[in-house]
């Protein structure tokens, strides 16, 4: 059995021989390592493909079931097959999409029924639904949405505390929340309570004027205090809506400039602040979010399917040119080595050292096979038949690395040169996509700033409409105010 038993000095020796062949082999192929040829594959992918990456505006990707599914149902609802939209929708996940289709559903109901019952009821099922989405700013947007629709419904129902109930449901995080403050009030008035209306509309007010209902919570304060007997009070809630309707107007000059001078990707996404946390309490918080007016008409803005696109274009040629550019300097680098190492000279071993390892190696070979062949009439473990393959694999796989040791040291100038050759190619060819990108980038922006100004045009006809209603409001009551003050003097008389 002791004859079975590997000589431990044998195992160091071959250790120290491939470490020293390794050593020396890994030395005289530094200049072209695997790694460089792996990263020039991936920049070779990354120039001839860098339109095909499956995701963005540019790229294709296949839409997941439940979208496709979703699209479906609006295929058919926008077809006027109502039924055979809730069918589709009906055998949907639970999550957003479905959610989805069943909100946009509601709102077929609501525009071809007398009654809202079967709107309503779709509603509460899109917000079940929407319960299911794992993304929760996603599910919390949808679900503003869900109820500011909801409340909107039945306020037009009359069913004024349903309604109440519904808008109270809306986070105060959310740029719904101005709207569904104005109906909120809406229905307290409805209700007779005044003051509770006025202070919903005073809260939406605080919101900037780019939110729908804001603007009609500034009317909403002078009617409010009309309706209450304060006319005096009513008058200076109207000049103040004026005022907030003209400096307004300020604002959106000012954007439409910026626009123009920086682009709207720069003016209005790049520089818009983000959005503030949650607050508890729905009506007494203090909310210090959305406040921005660029904010503001960023996210009116971004709810255009037109804008989306043309956001989303520009964002993704913007990273197309930034990956581009990256590319390039990392060839430059690439292209620097390379170069650096066809200036030095190509690291060849002596000759003797050469035949030093080779006898070394035949040394060891013959060892062992006299080892096999003292052990071949013994009964041998599995684990020492393993040991003795290993040592036999081993010992071949350094002696065919020492035999194209010479032909390797000999070409490495040559490989060398070919990798150079490729980086500089993929150099010259990243060089032109990003040129490609730079023209497209500039025709998205120059679409983006189109749909932005004339954006930016709407909001301020809306502002002027709205300043329009005003100066009536106050015409109208000083218009009673002189008649009343005409009787006072016949009745005095």
């Amino acid at each position: 059995m002791g004859q079975l038993l590997l000589n431990r000095a044998a195992l160091a020796v071959i250790s120290l021989v491939a470490s020293a062949l390794m050593a020396t082999i890994t030395y005289a192929d530094a200049p072209a390592p695997n790694a460089l040829r792996a990263g020039l594959e991936q920049f070779a992918l990354a120039a001839s493909g860098w339109n095909t990456s499956g995701t963005g505006v540019l790229g294709q990707r296949r839409k997941p079931r439940q979208q496709a599914l979703y699209e479906e149902a609006e295929s058919a609802r926008t077809g006027g097959d109502f039924e055979q939209a809730g069918k589709v929708l009906a055998g949907m996940d639970e999550g957003y999409w479905s959610a989805l289709g069943y909100l946009n559903l509601s709102s077929a109901y609501a525009r071809n029924d007398l009654n809202p019952s079967r709107a309503l009821v779709a509603l509460r099922v899109a917000l079940a639904m929407a319960e299911k989405d794992p993304h929760s700013r996603r599910k919390t947007a949808l679900r503003s949405r869900i109820l500011l629709r909801a409340g909107y419904l039945a306020y037009t129902n009359s069913e004024y505390e349903k309604a109440i109930g519904f808008l109270e449901r809306i986070p105060l995080d959310s740029h719904k929340t101005p709207q569904a403050l104005y109906f909120h009030g809406l229905a307290l008035s409805q209700q007779g309570n005044h003051r509770a209306a006025m202070q919903s509309w005073h809260r939406a007010k605080k919101y900037p004027l780019a939110y729908p209902g804001v603007a009609e919570s500034w009317l909403g304060m002078g009617r409010g205090y009309d309706l209450s007997g304060y006319l005096g009070q009513a008058g200076e809630a109207y000049l103040a809506a004026n005022g907030a309707y003209e400096s307004e107007r300020v604002t959106l000059r000012k954007l439409a400039s910026q626009v123009e001078d920086q682009g709207a990707y720069t003016a209005l996404v790049l520089n818009s602040q983000g959005l503030g946390n949650r607050s508890a309490d729905w009506f007494l918080a203090d909310s210090r979010t959305l406040s921005q007016p660029r904010t503001a008409y960023l996210l009116q803005f971004m709810e255009q399917p037109a804008g989306q696109k043309a956001v989303d274009r520009v964002a993704d040629l913007s990273q197309m040119a930034v990956t581009l550019e990256r590319n390039i300097a990392d060839l430059d680098v690439f292209i620097a080595a390379i170069s650096g190492q066809l200036e030095l000279p190509a690291v060849v071993q002596p000759a003797t050292e050469a035949e030093t390892l080779k006898a070394g190696i035949a040394v060891l070979e013959a060892r062992l096979s006299g080892l096999r062949e003292r052990a071949s009439g013994k009964a041998m473990t599995p684990d020492q038949r393993l040991q003795l393959n290993a040592m036999k694999t081993t010992l071949s796989d350094l002696q065919q690395q020492l035999d194209r040791f010479p032909a390797r040291v000999t070409d490495r100038n040559g490989r060398l040169e070919q990798l150079l050759a490729r980086a500089r190619q993929l150099r010259q060819k990243s060089q032109v996509h990003l040129e490609s990108v730079a023209a497209l980038q500039i025709q998205a922006e120059d679409a983006l700033d189109s749909l932005a100004l004339e954006f930016l045009a709407g909001q301020d006809r809306r502002m002027v409409f709205a300043l329009d209603k005003t100066e009536q409001q106050i015409a109208h009551l000083y218009e009673y105010l002189a008649l009343q003050g005409l009787d006072s003097g016949e009745h005095g008389k």
